[in-house]
């Protein structure tokens, strides 16, 4: 296959979801190289779950926003961003850094979530996000995706990861609500618990 139609793959112990920032700071060499490849290009670059020595198959493409700081000895500093979900078909290893055929994805026709179960998570999130240590960005500009929400969560690995594989806008609404009605309560109970912390066990919950 083309080299240019291999997606140089990032290998991580996170799952990036679409729509999400991904902060890096880059100090291997082939990965300043890949980086520095996707900075002049302006092109993707697919970050994949790496875990106990395997990668998953599938993953987002990442771009990058901006350079926030170069170091002189080739380290950078870098904001990204999650584009597009892949599945990868094959691996490719014929440069420093790896990389893969993939095939890209969107969700399933006509799986998108209900006004309900849509109005249904909002609500749970709202309830949840001031127990959060800090909020999602574009909360304050309406209706949230599934993935930023997620983003927004103490999810699993396991988890994200299957977000980032469901065809399936109301699949992932739905998941997500059952696991913020599990979520809020025991983060209302760990802010009690700090709260009569602070108060030397004087306070009252």
């Amino acid at each position: 296959m083309a080299s240019e139609l291999l997606l140089p793959l990032f290998p991580l112990e996170l799952v990036l979801l679409p729509e999400a920032a991904l902060p890096l700071h880059i100090f291997e060499e082939r990965y300043k190289l890949m980086i520095g490849e996707a900075v002049e290009q302006q092109s993707e670059f697919g970050v994949v779950m790496a875990k106990e020595g395997a990668i998953a198959h599938v993953g987002c493409t990442a771009s990058v926003e901006r350079v926030v700081r170069r170091y002189p000895d080739g380290r950078l500093d870098i904001t990204t961003r999650g584009r597009r979900r892949f599945e990868i078909l094959f691996l490719d290893e014929q440069k420093s850094y790896l990389r893969g055929a993939v095939h890209f994805f969107e969700d399933d026709p006509e799986t998108g979530a209900s006004p309900e179960a849509a109005g249904r998570l909002g609500t749970l999130f709202e309830k949840v996000a001031p127990l959060l240590p800090s909020e999602p960005e574009g909360s304050g500009d309406g209706a949230l995706s599934a993935f930023r929400i997620a983003a927004a969560l103490p999810l699993e690995l396991e988890f994200k990861q299957q977000l980032l594989r469901s065809h399936s806008e109301a699949e992932r609404v739905d998941w997500l609500s059952q696991y913020l009605e599990k979520l809020a309560p025991r983060l209302e109970l760990a802010r009690r618990v700090e709260r009569r912390a602070r108060g030397n066990g004087k306070g009252r919950g």
